[in-house]
This record gives C-alpha cells, sequence and structure tokens, in this order.
C-alpha cells in the first residue's frame, strides 16, 4: 500500500510546495471529518481529487495508493454479513445465551458480553451491536431492569472483541493489508490480550451495576418463555452461511500457506455464498437478490476508504509522514520500547475522540519509515502497538467508534439514552486500563528473550496483576462520581491519573 517517500513533486498547482499543498489538504480533510459537519465520504474524496488536480499526485500514484486489499475484504464480509443475519442466527444466539444462565440478570451481561465480542472478532464491530443491542433491550425490558449496564458492555465488549483478529476491526484490516500480517499472527498475538482486557473489564462493571441487578421470578420466566428457534426465518440459509463463514474463516487461517490474500479469500466467500442463494431461482429473483445484497454494504465506508488512501499517499509522496517519522525517531531516541509505548498511549486517546481510522491510515507508512531505525525485525511490536491503541483507545468516548453511537442511538430510541460525559467519566479510565495491561504486553514484547509475550506466564501475571490494582484505584477515587456533581467528578477523574498511573 505505501511505499517510501518519492522525492518532490513537479508541476504542483501555482508552483506552491507540494509539502505545502499536501499537508494543507490533508489537515482541512482531518478537520472536516472531525466535525462530522459534510459526510466524512464526501470529505474524502474531494481531498482525493484535490490531491490528484492540484499535481501533488499522478492518476497512477493516487490509484497505487489505494489499498484494494483492504477494499476488497470489507466487500466481501460486508456481503457474507448481510445475507446470514437474514437467517436470524445472531438473535437466535443471543436469546439461547440468555437461556442458558436461566435469565440471571448478571449472568445475562456476561453472556451478551462474550457473544458479542466473539461476533466483533469475526465479523466487524458495527453488525455485532446493531444485531444484539435490539436483543439486549428486548430482554432488559421483560426483566424490568436498567439496560444501560448491558448497553455499556456491549460497547466494551465489541471493541475488545474487534481487537482480538484480522478482520475485527477495520484498523487490524489495514494494518494487515498493509504489512501482510495474517489472520492467525493477529489471533495469536492479541486474541489472548483481548480475552484478558475482557474478563478483568468486567470487574468494575460488576462492583458499579452487575451485583444491583435483580430480577424476579416471574420476570426471568418470562424470559425463559422466548423461543430462540423463531429467530431463524431461514433454516436453508442458516447451513448455507454457517458453511461458508466456516469456510472463509478456515481460508483466513491457511491463507499463508494458500499464498492468497485475505481480500480473494473474502471476495470468493461472498461469490460462494450468493451462488447457493441464487440456484433454483430465475434470472429476475437472482438479479434481485444481488442488488439486494449489494444494497447492504456499507458504500459510504468504502468510498471514504478508497478517498482517504488517496489523501495519504499525497502526504506520503510530498515527504510529510517521513518528517513525522524522523521527529518520532528524535523524540523516542530510537529505542524499540520507548517508540511502542508512545504509539500505544497515543494512538489510545486520540482514538477515543476522534474516528482511528485516518488516524491508523496515517500511521502505517509513518511506522514503515521507522524499519531502518528500529530494524525491520522489531516493526511487529510497533504493529501490535498502533493495532491495540487504536481499537481499544475507541471506548473512552462516545465518539470513539462506530459501534459506540449505534449503540447510543437503540438507548435514546428505547428512552435510556447515554449522555456523553457521564459515559466518557466510566469508560475512559476503564480503556485506560486496557491500554495499562498493552503496555505490560508491549513490555514483554521488547524484551530480547520473548518472541511472544504472551508465551510468558510472567507477563501475563504482571498484566491481571497491574489492572486488578488500577480497578482497586478506580473503584476508590472514580467510582464516587455517581454521587458527585460534574466538576467534582472532573477532579476525581484528574486524581484517577494521578494516583494510578503506571509506575
Amino acid at each position: 500500500m505505501h511505499g517510501a517517500a518519492q522525492p518532490a513533486i513537479s508541476g504542483v498547482l501555482f508552483g506552491l510546495s507540494p509539502l505545502l499543498v499536501s499537508l494543507t489538504v490533508f489537515v482541512a480533510t482531518y478537520v472536516v471529518i472531525v466535525t462530522e459537519r459534510i459526510n466524512r465520504a464526501i470529505v474524502a474524496l474531494l481531498g482525493a481529487g484535490v490531491m490528484i488536480m492540484s499535481g501533488v499526485l499522478h492518476q497512477s500514484e493516487a490509484f497505487a495508493g489505494i489499498d484494494f486489499n483492504t477494499i476488497g475484504l470489507l466487500t466481501g464480509m460486508m456481503v457474507i454479513v448481510a445475507i446470514t443475519q437474514k437467517s436470524g442466527v445472531f438473535q437466535y444466539v443471543a436469546v439461547k445465551s440468555a437461556k442458558l444462565v436461566k435469565a440471571d440478570p448478571w449472568g445475562l451481561l456476561v453472556m451478551l458480553a462474550l457473544v458479542t465480542a466473539l461476533f466483533s472478532a469475526l465479523l466487524d464491530n458495527v453488525t455485532t451491536v446493531l444485531l444484539v443491542a435490539p436483543v439486549a433491550l428486548l430482554i432488559t425490558d421483560a426483566l424490568r431492569i436498567s439496560p444501560y449496564p448491558y448497553l455499556f458492555s456491549l460497547i466494551f465488549a465489541s471493541n475488545i472483541g474487534g481487537t482480538a483478529t484480522l478482520i475485527g476491526d477495520p484498523p487490524n484490516i489495514m494494518i494487515g493489508s498493509a504489512v501482510g500480517l495474517t489472520f492467525n499472527e493477529f489471533a495469536f498475538n492479541l486474541a489472548p490480550l483481548a480475552l484478558l482486557a475482557l474478563a478483568l473489564t468486567m470487574l468494575p462493571i460488576w462492583w458499579f451495576w452487575g451485583r444491583k441487578l435483580v430480577a424476579s421470578p416471574e420476570q426471568r420466566a418470562q424470559v425463559m418463555a422466548f423461543d430462540e428457534r423463531a429467530a431463524i426465518t431461514d433454516v436453508k440459509l442458516l447451513k448455507q452461511s454457517l458453511m461458508v463463514i466456516a469456510l472463509t474463516i478456515a481460508g483466513f487461517v491457511f491463507s499463508h500457506a494458500l499464498g492468497l490474500e485475505p481480500a480473494s479469500i473474502a471476495m470468493f466467500g461472498a461469490a460462494l455464498l450468493l451462488l447457493l442463494r441464487a440456484l433454483g431461482q430465475n434470472s429476475e429473483q437472482q438479479s434481485l437478490l444481488v442488488h439486494k445484497s449489494f444494497a447492504e454494504v456499507e458504500w459510504v465506508t468504502i468510498f471514504f476508504f478508497v478517498g482517504l488512501f488517496v489523501v495519504v499517499a499525497g502526504v506520503e509522496k510530498a515527504g510529510a509522514l517521513k518528517l513525522a517519522a524522523d521527529a518520532l525517531i528524535n523524540f523516542t531516541g530510537g529505542e524499540l520500547a520507548l517508540t511502542a509505548y508512545v504509539i500505544l498511549w497515543a494512538s489510545a486517546i486520540i482514538s477515543a475522540v476522534v474516528d482511528n481510522i485516518p488516524f491508523v491510515a496515517t500511521m502505517i507508512p509513518v511506522i514503515q519509515n521507522l524499519g531502518p531505525v528500529v530494524g525491520p525485525e522489531n516493526l511487529n511490536t510497533l504493529w501490535w502497538s498502533l493495532a491495540l491503541g487504536a481499537c481499544l483507545g475507541g471506548n473512552g468516548s462516545l465518539v470513539g467508534a462506530s459501534a459506540n453511537l449505534v449503540v447510543a442511538g437503540f438507548a435514546e430510541r428505547a428512552g435510556q439514552p447515554i449522555r456523553f460525559l457521564p459515559f466518557m467519566l466510566g469508560a475512559f479510565p476503564l480503556m485506560l486500563l486496557s491500554i495499562a495491561v498493552s503496555h505490560l504486553y508491549i513490555g514483554g514484547a521488547t524484551s530480547p528473550d520473548s518472541q511472544c509475550p504472551l508465551s510468558r506466564t510472567s507477563c501475563v501475571r504482571k498484566a491481571a496483576f497491574f489492572q486488578a490494582t488500577s480497578v482497586a484505584c478506580f473503584f476508590t477515587v472514580v467510582g464516587r462520581a455517581e454521587s458527585l456533581g460534574r466538576a467534582e467528578a472532573r477532579v476525581a477523574l484528574l486524581g484517577f491519573f494521578a494516583v494510578c498511573r503506571p509506575k
């Protein structure tokens, strides 16, 4: 996707500096995206057009800058999910999970979080919460309990689960595609950490809400009366979809041995599922099926990626990202561990307040430029730092990830609005705790004798101990925010950072 910065470009509009023009376009594009006053796909495509029309990029260079592996992987998985969800399998799993714990309110919260994390790891965050959040609202309404703890945990579970695999979150897709990291490498390196972060994140959720969740026997009986089988609307489609999903995931697992890119596997899976659905139908029905399936693809997201890739290619060619890499090296002295920590924490904090996709798109070539300094063999540590920070950072605020806003929309329609500041007061410290665990993980990765930090039991134990200690600080400081005003709550939040920061 990205290569080393190329020499300055000739023929730029009005003879202006290519670096100045590209940075102006980049900053303007980023600012308008953050303000959300104009649709982000329009902004990204317009920025891409300016990069070409101004002469910063030639047309061939613009197309070369587009990562079609990312585009193909996203499109293929969107088609597969769009068709599969019509079978009702996701709603079936959610209701079945509630019945497995006998409709116990806390058990239900844990099961829905696990289901959400699993679906997010294999599908995508937004699709997952679109499917699970309505079921959570339905069940909590039947139990006559507040849906807020459930929706809060769904947000965290979706972002943590999406961190675990190559296909779980767009930043992972972008990183994996740009540098050739496989499905297995993501799962092996990040899934255990995601499980640990999810398990430890449930502790404060239980402390604040879980132990107070109570439902009467009559209300639990009402949930137990739900027929999960009624959620399955098409048994044939269910079998076809599960078979294709299994084959697709198997393809991801063995993609390196097969010599295939994830995009090829995802597109083949989508085509196979479309074929299975089209068998036995006439041409008119097949045409309707294809149009409906393609209509479910998030084309706004796809074209946003296309425009963004071109904008980033422009600033890369002009040399801006090489300058950013040099600045990072000057700040960290090229020391691997410090560089990884800076990327991890900066990615998390930035991703909590702005869209992580343009940030990751910008950081990929920056990190690639660090190869000669930290050593190509050490770059994977920086990629894991970027992935962890960008994905987990989305839990830091209501605008940190698209899935968060989707859940907030469901909550508002249900008459249980999720407010920005109260959510952030609880979510931001918890996000920092998961980043603290990641910090220890990265610390293990940068030690000379460690190939995979999670293979070292001591690293996991240290991470668990650190987060358990930090959770205790969180309880004693931020937990009091429930009885404080907004100003006092802000002071409590600052106190948490001062008292509980890593020593």
